[in-house]
């Protein structure tokens, strides 16, 4: 379980360009590149050079800023597109092909024979060429891929001795945590290979089949900011990072989380979107406690109703109290953070007034604080 050595593979550059509204100039690039590289992400994956002239500048434009990520682009199991790969000078290639009766049917017509074959020409083309270059190998729908057909392909892929890296691709979103640390599990112990893992959020269970891969052994996780991506998205980074960090806040000290927030607002901008109320770590919502019972034990010690400590992130936790749920300790630390010195027999009464107020319309922070200065003013 190298929950303590893994990498991200950064895809917004790359999986995220495939989301509805995702269409990023070549100076945001840079700028997303310029931030997932100063949070720490090990590889940045671009879109493959082949989809468009401009597709192919923006990788020797990403290349040219020195970043200390390793980047990486992502092509077809064909020794054209390697070629051209090749040629923009990047450190990793991802070849990948689909396995699935579906995709070998409607996508490239080819047997698994006809699979293995076309692998080995063009893994063994890329490494002839570039003998240093990052090179993975992945089925694409693997988990609607004939289990016997995926084992033929990676063992035979694995036997070649090209590749660094095997990727499963949950292509459509439709894997279990099982079964997904089944099938890296199975791939750790029989090729001794790192294991790349990419899953699809259709079904909602991106981040724990994410977490399963790397229980199993996984290597490298792909993600993207906010999950953008090719219909429902991919493991969002966010959301990676805030299942690790419950874990052990120690497996993702590597990267500077107080730019989670800057990383998700950026893309928010950029798509046209607004974040999540409930967005793991950034959401609106996310550390606000609004409960009387909450409220009085989180001020006493966060860690009784927060997984998350919220200042890791460069954010503050925040008890609203302008409700009819609020209780009186929320409306005490307030006026201790105002400054007010307030007998506990007028908080009380203050926060009577609160609830019955608030029964109609809830009071905004503003109208709290008046009333407690008023208060304030009164007791002098």
């Amino acid at each position: 379980m190298p929950l303590d050595n893994y990498h991200i593979i950064e895809s917004t550059l790359r999986e995220g360009e495939q989301f509805s509204t995702a269409t990023f100039t070549t100076a945001q690039k840079i700028e997303i590149a310029a931030l997932l590289d100063d949070f720490g992400a090990e590889m940045l994956e671009m879109t493959s050079p082949c989809a468009s002239p401009r597709s192919r500048s923006d990788i020797r434009a990403i290349l040219e800023q020195g970043f200390n990520a390793r980047i990486l682009t992502h092509i077809r199991c064909d020794i054209n597109d390697a070629r051209i790969a090749l040629d923009t000078g990047v450190h990793g290639i991802d070849v990948v092909i689909g396995t699935s009766p579906k995709l070998m049917q409607h996508s490239h017509g080819m047997t698994i024979r006809q699979i293995i074959d076309r692998a080995a020409e063009v893994l063994a083309y890329i490494r002839e060429q570039s003998p240093d270059v990052i090179l993975r190998f992945s089925t694409e729908d693997s988990f609607r891929s004939r289990e016997s057909d995926l084992l033929r392909v990676y063992l035979a892929v694995a036997d070649m001795g090209y590749v660094n890296r095997l990727g499963i691709a949950d292509t459509v979103g439709v894997a279990t945590p099982t079964q997904v640390y089944r099938l890296t599990d199975e791939l750790v112990r029989l090729t001794g290979l790192d294991i790349e893992f990419h899953g699809h959020n259709d079904s909602g269970c991106a981040i724990a089949n994410a977490y399963a891969a790397l229980e199993a052994g996984a290597t490298h996780i792909d993600t993207t900011i906010l999950g953008i991506g090719e219909r429902n998205g991919i493991t969002p980074l966010g959301g990676l990072v805030a299942r690790l960090y419950t874990l052990n806040p120690a497996y993702v000290t590597k990267y500077r989380l107080e730019l989670v927030a800057d990383l998700d607002r950026l893309i928010a901008g950029y798509c046209g979107l607004d974040i999540p109320f409930n967005n793991y770590i950034t959401g609106s919502s996310a550390f606000i406690h609004k409960a009387g019972i909450h409220a009085k034990a989180v001020l006493a010690d966060p860690q009784t109703y927060e997984v998350i400590d919220p200042s890791d992130f460069g954010l503050n936790r925040e008890i609203a109290i302008g409700h009819h749920l609020t209780g009186w300790n929320a409306v005490r630390s307030r006026a201790e953070a105002l400054g007010l010195q307030i007998d506990n027999d007028t908080l009380r009464d203050i926060t009577r007034h609160i609830k019955t107020q608030a029964d109609n319309v809830a009071l905004s922070a503003a109208e709290i604080d008046t009333i407690l200065r008023q208060a304030g003013e009164a007791s002098l």
